[in-house]
């Protein structure tokens, strides 16, 4: 026997690779760890550190490698960086979900674990998620930024709604909305040191609906001092709040106007399908007619439930280009908004839709449920759903139908139209009417109509 161990040697892959010039990384908060091919460099994984300049010396290794495609992990934010620094030199990145990578046991290191993605990468194995193009991402960052400033104003005028409880001013059971004109004047009249109810009252808007009296008797309560600093500065943050939003504002008009300058829709701007004005929450400035020009020519706004803002928004999700989904299957299922079937020995074990955090899948399950009872067509479809199965199931079937609207208006096959709600029931009656008069034919029947008297062989 050998006194020395022997060295591991690898051995050969049995699959054929296909993408030979790979590499992995695996992503961490400190060090990136990155696996090439052995043949490559007598050091086949290195790791780096998360600093600019090593991620530049990270980007030049590869290049050096004869690298020509990456696989990373998509772990937090640590990716963004990289991912970035990697692309500008040309190289394909390709980001893999994580669940993907970890159902082998046994690879519990950052060096194992950077070699198994460059070798599940190396074969094939590993299929990228889906990243718009990087000024689209620009103007999702904007927007995804500006969610989060108008929740944390939320939050801090429900705080503002807790103090004024805590007071017994009851002004909430009033004024519809504290953030409304009424309800500023009011809150910001009592920082100011204004105590008398009727004095407040006074600040009613003539929109309002209740009466100064009203308004007066919610507004009697005890001003301890505490709750009145509370109120204070959580109202201050709220003022803040919404100057940063418009500030956002600012930069999401400016960064869609910049990419819809060069572009030239191929179709004049259609008429809005209603004149309605934004939503206290929604932008002010003109959204259609840059977005018009950047979708090639198509309003996403004039889709059932799918407003200016809402139409934006998706766009910044998932983008212009449908042809990164095959079909609209495709990209319903990307949504997770088709069910994932689940069989087993012939046998069908469960077809929920998988759970996911998809924001673009989000706007649509709350453009459906703004559809429930409207006369559209998407809205007939969900009641009748809703009463035979349920309204979560109704919710997600009316959801993956609006999608494959949303994905066939932007692929250019069709200009959206709404055909009504009564269309949508008389259709749906023929086609129930069709399969029972077929039914009762197969058993040897016939159906007769009541209001004719003949019998029903077909329905065209």
């Amino acid at each position: 026997m050998k006194d020395k161990k022997s060295k591991k040697t690898r051995r050969p892959s049995l699959i054929e690779r296909v993408n030979r010039d790979a590499a992995g990384i695996d992503c961490g908060a400190s060090m990136h760890y990155v696996a090439v091919p052995r043949d490559r460099d007598p050091e086949p994984v290195r790791f780096f550190k998360t600093f600019t300049d090593d991620l530049e010396r990270l980007a030049d290794w590869l290049v050096q490698c004869g690298i020509k495609t990456v696989a990373m992990e998509a772990t937090g934010v640590y990716w963004i960086p990289v991912f970035e620094i990697i692309e500008s030199r040309g190289i394909e990145v390709v980001l893999v979900n994580a669940q993907h990578v970890k159902n082998v046991s046994g690879r519990k290191s950052d060096v194992s674990d950077c070699e198994w993605i460059q070798e599940l990468h190396s074969v094939g194995l590993l299929r990228g998620s889906f990243r718009p193009k990087a000024e689209i991402v620009t103007m999702r960052s904007y927007l995804r930024h500006r969610e989060i400033l108008v929740q944390t104003a939320a939050t801090c005028m429900n705080r503002v709604e807790k103090a004024m409880l805590q007071m017994n001013l009851q002004l909430h059971l009033v004024v519809s909305d504290l953030s409304g004109v009424t309800g500023l004047r009011i809150l910001r009249d009592i920082v100011s040191g204004e105590r008398d109810p009727h004095k407040l009252s006074r600040h009613r808007d003539a929109r309002c609906k209740a009466s100064e009296d009203d308004i007066a008797g919610a507004l009697t309560g005890h001003y301890r001092p505490e709750h009145l600093f509370a109120l204070k500065q959580n109202l201050g943050l709220f003022d803040v709040i919404q100057q940063q939003i418009a500030d956002c504002d600012k930069e999401v008009e400016q960064h869609l106007a910049a990419l819809a300058r060069p572009l030239s829709p191929p179709t004049p701007l259609p008429e809005p399908r209603s004149r309605r004005k934004p939503r206290d929450n929604e932008p002010r400035f003109e959204i259609r007619q840059p977005l018009h020009a950047l979708s090639g020519g198509i309003d996403l706004s004039l889709v059932d439930g799918i407003g200016p803002y809402t139409a934006l928004r998706l766009i910044s999700e998932i983008g212009t280009d449908m042809s990164r989904w095959k079909t609209g299957s495709h990209f319903v299922s990307w949504l997770t908004l088709a069910p994932r079937n689940r069989i087993s020995g012939g046998k069908l074990l469960g077809s929920s839709t998988q759970t996911s955090a998809n924001r673009a899948a989000a706007m649509i399950r709350m453009s459906v449920l703004a559809l429930g009872r409207t006369q559209t067509a998407i809205g007939a479809f969900y009641r009748r759903l809703a009463f035979r199965i349920g309204k979560a199931k109704a919710l997600i079937a009316a959801a993956r139908k609006l999608g494959l609207l949303i994905y066939r208006c932007l692929k250019g096959e069709i200009v959206y139209k709404d055909p009504g709600a009564e269309a949508y029931d008389r259709k749906n009656k023929e086609s129930v009417l069709r399969r029972l008069s077929q039914r009762a034919q197969n058993l040897g029947f016939s159906l007769v109509s009541n209001e004719t008297g003949q019998i029903l062989e077909g329905v065209s």
